[in-house]
């Protein structure tokens, strides 16, 4: 029995092609997505949040976003246009790994604040852990330095999985507004 399964559309090679613009397109669709899920309201829903121990304040969040987003997209330019081809996957491989990986790093914010939903936050924030693993491995078969700008999205995926399960935890896996409303 074969399963059809739709073919996934990947970033143009025209923006991994550009240096620039494969740096600022995850910049801005990371800037665009916070921004959209009003970030006041985010701040106030995170400071009602009962949180584990070592969480940052708010106002570090997108510092360290936008130059994750930045070496993330610095990374994929340096490989895709890379002259060689790798021997564990081609480029278009690595495009679609790619955008399949940014769409799960755009999902969280909403699943997590929007809906409130931190048991599919943590299922999204593990799964993009797993992929960029992945990356990370393919990244360093084409070329060093994008393996090593991927290190520190590495590591900030797994503070980012523990405090999304410590929140999860803590609070009995509901952030909901009534819940969140009566310990304010």
């Amino acid at each position: 029995m074969t399963a059809y399964l739709p073919r996934l559309n990947a970033i143009p090679y025209d923006v991994f092609a550009n240096p620039a613009a494969s740096v600022l397109l995850p910049v801005v669709l990371g800037t665009t997505v916070g921004f959209s899920s009003r970030p006041k309201q985010t701040q106030t829903t995170y400071a009602a949040m009962k949180q584990p121990p070592l969480r940052p304040p708010p106002r570090v969040f997108g510092p360290v976003w936008t130059v994750l987003y930045g070496l993330m997209g610095y990374a994929a330019h340096r490989v895709v246009t890379k002259q060689y081809p790798s021997l564990l996957a081609s480029t278009e491989h690595i495009r679609i790994l790619y955008s399949a990986q940014l769409g799960l790093n755009l999902l969280w914010m909403p699943l997590f604040f929007s809906l409130r939903r931190p048991v599919l936050a943590l299922a999204d924030v593990v799964s993009l852990a797993g992929l960029n693993g992945y990356l990370t491995y393919l990244y360093f078969s084409v070329d060093s330095v994008a393996g090593w700008c991927q290190i520190p999205y590495m590591a900030w995926l797994g503070f980012a999985t523990y405090l999304t399960a410590g929140v999860g935890y803590l609070n009995n896996w509901d952030i909901s507004e009534a819940t969140l409303a009566k310990r304010v």
